[in-house]
């Protein structure tokens, strides 16, 4: 939390951050989502990563039937990190299994959206002061 309290004092004072240059991201949406997927790309390209986007399951290869692992296998060749988001429980997981690289979870059906906690906690914490009372 430190880490995003950090970022967000940077982008606020107006410092140009490059600590991801030269990454490429992959946001992979087989849902819809706007706020997630949009969060995701603009915290990526506010770090200086380039990404790059699927926005829908039709807009992909799964809608001829490829399966997730070959979609995360192909993806994965292409790039440093992959957010996914998509409809079933345990999707990331099985992603992350498969994949060489780092693998975000934007949300998996019934089952995680972690970043969605940390939404919520970041704020709430700040108007406590807890920053100020820990390294």
């Amino acid at each position: 939390m430190n880490t995003a309290a950090n970022y967000e004092k940077r982008v606020k004072n107006g410092e140009v951050i490059r600590d991801l240059e030269g990454m490429l991201v992959a946001t992979l949406f087989f849902e819809p989502s706007t706020r997630t997927r949009l969060s995701f790309e603009s915290a990526a390209n506010r770090v200086g990563a380039r990404v790059i986007s699927m926005a829908s399951a039709s807009a992909s290869s799964q809608a001829k039937g490829e399966s997730l692992a070959d979609t995360i296998k192909t993806v994965d060749g292409y790039v440093d990190v992959i957010v996914m988001r998509h409809p079933m429980k345990g999707s990331a997981q099985i992603a992350a299994d498969i994949a060489e690289h780092p693998v975000i979870n934007g949300g998996d059906g019934a089952g995680q959206h972690p970043t969605q906690a940390s939404w919520t906690f970041i704020p709430f914490v700040r108007k406590r002061g807890f920053w100020a009372d820990r390294r």
